[in-house]
């Protein structure tokens, strides 16, 4: 399970915003649907996610009318503030939210669609096991409204699935893109990069595999370990080695490139899109990037649905509690399960900002960094971290190969 919720304010148990939020209409609407439902562990995950041994006091079953209750409470908290936005995105995250029967994510999907109503060409994503993915199950959530299916394959490579502690078969996961693709969606594939034991010939084959499904979406992540996870007290008992600095990033300039020459341009640092045909350019569909993903990264408004989830409206942040039973029974309560809330001040609000549209190919504007650190982007040109001509010719910060390897490095010139 995820580490401890955020401290902050109390939020009010009815859910009510404050009266001088300054809610724009113009800003883009999503909603994340939580599922925190896993079959097993994975030994480096920490997000807020139960086995069926871990949910005493809830049911798998009850889940979907459960979430439906937050959305009707989010309906009528957003009128009393203003009146709530048709939906640009939504994404179903977990956990496995393929572990839900598909009809139990239509009825969801349904909820937020009556409740908000959904903006036409809309993108709408689900998170998806291969194992848990039948043409069946495909076609329903197609019927439902879903656009886009995220496939977790991670590896190619049985040894590295093992590592992480993945339990699906390598093969299936083609079968799952297939079942997708049949139905019309839209496929992404996410990878993980730098499991203990894991080569770089071990990852070439991996993103070779993930070429030869042709997907329009595909997320690298270098593994990240956690504290508090299976995997972090592996290594700290010495049975695993720690991932290698060196080699992660020998393993991202492959991914890079070997993305760039198939087709696929970079628009986030772990995030690539495949570029739109002449037939898709010509309907107005740039390429293929996750609009979902983009409302976070460029601080566009959301409602996370589910225990645990996070939701920012109007420079407003709140946070649900974490367990699914204690998440239900505020629910069946008439209580709001937000755990805690804040309101940024400027300073925090930049900080994010820049540390998170420095992260975009698009770049971040020079005039949203302090003026006082401005004058670091020189710097910042001169160790090849930092493209030098957007941030003379168009006033933008847009990272360079080396600088997407020390992104982190970038944030802290530019905000400390």
């Amino acid at each position: 399970m995820a580490g401890p919720l955020p401290l902050g304010d109390p939020a009010p148990s009815d859910g009510r915003l404050p009266s001088d939020l300054p809610i724009d209409p113009a800003v883009p609407f999503s909603a994340y649907l939580h599922v925190p439902f896993c079959r097993v562990r994975c030994g480096y995950c920490d997000f807020n996610t139960y086995t069926s041994g871990e949910l005493r006091g809830a049911r798998q079953e009850d889940y979907a009318t459960t979430l439906i209750g937050e959305i009707d409470l989010a309906r009528r908290v957003l009128a009393e503030a203003g009146g709530p936005r048709p939906l640009d995105t939504v994404f179903f995250g977990g956990g496995t939210p393929t572990l839900l029967p598909p009809g139990d994510l239509a009825r969801m999907l349904d909820a937020a669609a009556t409740a908000f109503g959904i903006r036409d060409g809309a993108e709408v994503t689900v998170e998806a096991n291969p194992d848990t993915v039948t043409t069946d199950v495909m076609r329903t959530l197609a019927d439902a409204g879903v656009t886009r299916v995220s496939i977790g394959m991670q590896s190619a490579v049985p040894h590295v699935l093992a590592a992480l502690d993945r339990t699906h078969r390598p093969e299936n996961v083609g079968a799952a893109v297939r079942a997708a693709r049949d139905v019309g969606l839209d496929v992404s594939v996410d990878l993980i990069y730098g499991a203990p034991g894991e080569s770089l010939g071990d990852w070439e084959r991996s993103l070779d595999a993930a070429l030869g499904l042709a997907p329009d979406h595909i997320s690298a992540y270098a593994l990240i370990i956690e504290d508090g996870t299976k995997l972090a007290r592996q290594i700290r008992r010495g049975e695993v080695p720690a991932p290698d600095d060196d080699l992660q990033a020998d393993m991202y300039e492959l991914a890079d490139a070997r993305l760039a020459d198939a087709g696929y341009d970079w628009y986030e640092v772990s995030n690539w899109a495949r570029r739109a045909n002449a037939a898709q350019a010509d309907a107005g569909t740039e390429d293929h990037r996750s609009r979902h993903n983009m409302a976070y990264w460029r601080g566009s408004d959301w409602w996370g649905f589910g225990p645990g989830a996070h939701s920012h409206v109007a420079g407003l942040r709140w946070w649900n509690v974490k367990h699914p039973a204690a998440y239900a029974q505020r629910l069946a309560g008439a209580q709001s399960p937000a755990a805690g809330r804040e309101r940024p001040g400027a300073d925090a609000r930049n900080l994010e900002r820049v540390l998170l549209q420095s992260r975009l190919a698009e770049g971040l504007p020079l005039d949203d960094i302090p003026p006082e650190r401005r004058d670091r982007v020189a710097g910042l040109i001169a160790d090849g971290l930092v493209q030098a001509q957007p941030a003379l010719r168009e006033r933008r910060v847009r990272l360079t190969l080396r600088g997407r390897l020390l992104a982190d490095a970038v944030v802290r010139a530019l905000t400390d």
